[in-house]
This record gives C-alpha cells, sequence and structure tokens, in this order.
C-alpha cells in the first residue's frame, strides 16, 4: 500500500478537517467555561430552585452519551421548534458547538466545584469577617484560587471535547474525521487513511498533553514558592 501517495493527497483534506477541529472546540470551550462557572455557582447557591436547576442538567449531561445529546441537538431540536410554527434549522458547525458546550460544560462545573472545595473554608469565613459579602468574596477570593487549581483539569478537558469532535462528523461536521471518511468513500483506501488520523490525533494530543504538564508543574512550583 502507498502510504506515501495517500499521505500526500488526504493530508491537506485533514489539516482543512483540523481547522475545524480546533475552532469548534475553542469556540465550545469557551461557551463551556461560561456555562460551567454558573452551573457550579448555582449548585454551591443557597437557593433550592438554583441548585435544583445544575444538578439537573449534570445529571442529564453526565449520563447520556454525546452521540444521543448530539442527534438531540441537530434533529430534537429543530423538530420541537417546527411543530410550534416556526422555521428553524441548525447548521452541522452550530449543532456541533451547542453540544460540545453542553457536554463540556457540565464537566467543567464539577472541576470549578472540586477547585472551590479544595480552598480553605477558613478563607471565605475570614472574608465575611472583614465586611465582605458571600458573593464577593466568592468572586474576588474564592473563584481565582480555584481557577488557578482547576487549570490542569480544564486543559484536560480541552483534550476530550477535541476528541469528541470525532463524534459530531455523524451529523456533517467538516472536521477530521468527516474530511477522511469522504476521502475513503473514494479511494477505499481506509487502513493508510485511519492510519494516518490516528497519527494526527496523536501529534496533537500529545503537544497538548504536554503543555498541560508543564502548565501543572508551573503552578505547583508557583504554589511552593508562596509557602
Amino acid at each position: 500500500m502507498d502510504f506515501a501517495r495517500v499521505f500526500r493527497d488526504v493530508f491537506p483534506l485533514l489539516m482543512r478537517g483540523m481547522v475545524i477541529t480546533v475552532e469548534t472546540t475553542i469556540v465550545a470551550l469557551i461557551i463551556a467555561l461560561v456555562l460551567g462557572l454558573f452551573t457550579c455557582l448555582f449548585g454551591l447557591s443557597k437557593r433550592g430552585p438554583l441548585r435544583i436547576l445544575a444538578r439537573f442538567y449534570i445529571w442529564a449531561i453526565r449520563g447520556t452519551p454525546l452521540l444521543v445529546q448530539t442527534f438531540f441537538v441537530y434533529f430534537g431540536v429543530p423538530q420541537l421548534i417546527q411543530s410550534l410554527g416556526l422555521n428553524f434549522r441548525l447548521s452541522p458547525l452550530a449543532a456541533g458547538i451547542i453540544t460540545l458546550s453542553l457536554n463540556a460544560g457540565a464537566y467543567i462545573a464539577e472541576i470549578f466545584r472540586g477547585g472551590i472545595q479544595a480552598i480553605d473554608k477558613g478563607q471565605m469565613e475570614a472574608a465575611r469577617s472583614l465586611g465582605l459579602s458571600r458573593n464577593r468574596a466568592m468572586f474576588k477570593i474564592i473563584l481565582p484560587q480555584a481557577v488557578r487549581i482547576s487549570i490542569p483539569s480544564l486543559v484536560n478537558q480541552f483534550i476530550i471535547s477535541l476528541k469528541d469532535t470525532s463524534i459530531i462528523s455523524v451529523i456533517s461536521l467538516a472536521e477530521i474525521v468527516y474530511e477522511a471518511k469522504i476521502y475513503i468513500g473514494r479511494t477505499m483506501l481506509s487502513f493508510a487513511t485511519w492510519t494516518i488520523v490516528g497519527a494526527v490525533y496523536l501529534a496533537v494530543i500529545t503537544v497538548l498533553s504536554r503543555i498541560s504538564v508543564y502548565v501543572e508543574k508551573r503552578l505547583d512550583y508557583g504554589r511552593k514558592g508562596t509557602r
């Protein structure tokens, strides 16, 4: 099998797909960070309805496969809205970003919750004793530390979401796996193509993993330096 020829033919397609993959992941993660933060704060709120809403969202997302969520967003939601007499459709890109945002948001909420709970409770008590409200103490003192603690886990979530875009190819999002399937449909060269796809993913994920390790070491060094 001529791997060189397949690589020469398919690599530009895969790079085009990887651009869509990375762009989709970045946009989704930005939205998911905001969604996850508010979900986390709702879950820690003293208001019952907000806690119930946050817990239901996390329970629903973590309890269902990403593939089901993708079909629900791309096919189910538009059909529901159309049944109300409205003309509504989602593009594969929009559906992909929404699905990844909702999926990652639930996990990021738990990451933030873990970061907040890792902070000594005495810091909140000290802030309250100085006259800060609970909300101001949370945003001024607790959250900055929690975000710093959460950075390595957030990088790992970025890696997971990047790989999860391969599942969203089922709705024809033109990311790397979709481009590979189109090429295979024309040439029937499955083995070589999927080998190259795997190599591209391994290269990207390896770089991101190294970044995660580097960031974690730098944060550990920073914490040791402040002791």
